[in-house]
C-alpha cells in the first residue's frame, strides 16, 4: 500500500480528519422538483418489502424500489440537459470515475438565502471568495452553502408559491465563469435542483443546467451538511451508480475533511 494510503487510514483513524455524509434520507417523504403538469414529473421514492426472515425468504430481509433518477441527493450527468446531449461519455456509466472525486471549494451565502430566498450567486460573490480563500481550482467541485437543507418540512423546503419554487441558485453569469473559466468538475446545492427556484423564467430557462451540462459538467442536488465543511480543505467523493445510459442517479455523497 502506497504511503499516501496508510496516512490517510491513519489520520481517519486517529479523527484528525473526518468523514462528512453530505446526503439526504432517501423515502416515500422525500421532497420532489414540481414541474409544470403538461411535463412528465419524476415519481416519488417507493420501497417494498420482499422478505424478512419468512416465508418469502427465511434467513433475508431485503426490499424492492423504484424512483427517478433525480429523486432525493442525486447526481446530473451531461446527458440530462439538451445542451450536453451529443458529448462523448455524457451518461453515468461512461463518466471516468475519478471525475466523480474532487476538492471541495464551499460558498457560504447562507445569510443571503436566509434574507432572500431568490438569491443568487454572482461572479463578483465568487471573486470575493477567491480573494479570501485562492483560487477556484480546475476539477474542483464547488458546493453553495445556503442552509436549506435545514427546511425539513418538505413544504418550506420546495417553497412553492403561485408562480413556482423560490428558492436560492445561480446567477446565469457565475454558471459560465465556474464551467468556462474555473473547468471545475461541476457544483453541488442544497436545494432539489441545482438551479434557482424562478430558473424557468430565466433566458435560456436553467441555465445552470443548460451551462454546466453544454460543457461536461456534472451537478449535485439536495446536499445536506455543509455547515461542516470549511471553505477549503475537503475532498468530496459523489459516485453515482452505473445505470446504463443514464441521465442521473441518486447517490451517498461523502466528504474527508480536516
Amino acid at each position: 500500500m502506497s504511503l499516501v494510503l496508510i496516512t490517510l487510514l491513519e489520520e481517519l483513524a486517529a479523527g484528525r480528519l473526518r468523514v462528512v455524509d453530505l446526503t439526504q434520507p432517501l423515502t416515500p417523504q422525500t421532497p420532489l422538483l414540481p414541474l409544470p403538469s403538461q411535463w412528465n414529473n419524476t415519481p416519488a421514492f417507493k420501497i417494498w418489502e420482499l422478505s424478512r426472515y419468512d416465508d418469502r425468504g427465511p434467513a433475508w430481509y431485503w426490499n424492492g424500489f423504484e424512483t427517478g433518477e433525480h429523486t432525493g441527493t442525486h447526481f446530473d450527468a451531461p446527458v440530462h440537459w439538451i445542451s450536453g446531449k451529443d458529448l462523448p461519455d455524457n451518461t453515468v456509466d461512461r463518466i471516468p470515475p475519478k471525475k466523480f472525486i474532487g476538492p471541495a471549494c464551499v460558498i457560504d451565502m447562507s445569510a443571503d438565502a436566509a434574507r432572500n430566498p431568490n438569491y443568487l450567486l454572482t461572479p463578483e460573490h465568487l471573486r470575493q471568495w477567491e480573494q479570501e480563500h485562492g483560487r477556484i481550482p480546475a476539477g474542483a467541485w464547488v458546493l453553495l452553502r445556503t442552509d436549506w437543507s435545514k427546511r425539513t418540512d418538505p413544504k418550506d423546503y420546495i417553497n412553492l408559491k403561485e408562480n413556482g419554487p423560490h428558492t436560492p441558485g445561480f446567477a446565469k453569469e457565475s454558471s459560465a465563469f465556474l464551467a468556462e473559466e474555473r473547468d471545475v468538475l461541476g457544483v453541488g446545492v442544497e436545494t432539489v435542483g441545482t438551479d434557482a427556484g424562478q430558473a424557468a423564467t430565466f433566458d435560456p430557462p436553467f441555465p445552470n443546467h443548460y451551462l454546466m451540462h453544454g460543457s461536461g459538467k456534472f451537478g449535485l442536488a439536495s446536499l445536506s451538511n455543509l455547515d461542516q465543511l470549511p471553505p477549503t480543505g475537503a475532498i468530496v467523493i459523489a459516485a453515482p451508480l452505473k445505470i446504463v445510459g443514464g441521465s442521473g442517479s441518486p447517490l451517498r455523497v461523502i466528504a474527508i475533511t480536516p
